[in-house]
């Protein structure tokens, strides 16, 4: 796979589809930060990593409780945290955002810019915004570490 690439999703199936594509390139360890406004597909795409990874739980945005958790046969150990509720870098320590971090599994991070200086560096960006064509077009930009 390219280090950095773009691709356009015509609709939420479609961005459904390049996640379960996606998994087949994740790996025990990865961090995942999703950028993008609300609305943009971050957690349609990792509804569609996560079918690609075999998860069988319903997969839905963690918005109010900052992360869930899923299983597969593939990956014991999935984190999904929705950062937009968080105020500071002190709160997520508080929750124990580290611990998680240093965990053996794959990590979702949607709102990433409230934990950047706790980031990797070799994080996966992905940023993903709606097209200026069609409301339901999404831009998928992945930035893959060096």
């Amino acid at each position: 796979m390219e280090r950095d690439f773009i691709i356009n999703t015509a609709d939420a199936n479609e961005t459904l589809d390049f996640g379960a594509k996606l998994s087949a390139k994740l790996k025990n360890g990865d961090v995942i930060a999703l950028y993008g406004d609300l609305g943009s597909g971050k957690t349609h795409l990792v509804k569609g990593i996560c079918r690609g990874l075999g998860v069988k739980d319903v997969v839905n945005s963690p918005t109010f409780m900052i992360v869930n958790e899923y299983t597969s046969e593939e990956i014991p150990k999935i984190f999904h945290f929705d950062l937009y509720r968080i105020r500071s870098e002190d709160e997520l320590l508080g929750m124990g955002f580290m611990d998680y971090m240093n965990e053996r599994g794959i990590i979702f991070i949607e709102w990433p810019e409230h934990a950047e200086r706790l980031l990797p560096p070799d994080v996966i960006k992905v940023h993903l915004s709606h097209t200026s064509e069609e409301e339901s077009h999404r831009w998928i930009k992945l930035e893959l570490p060096a």
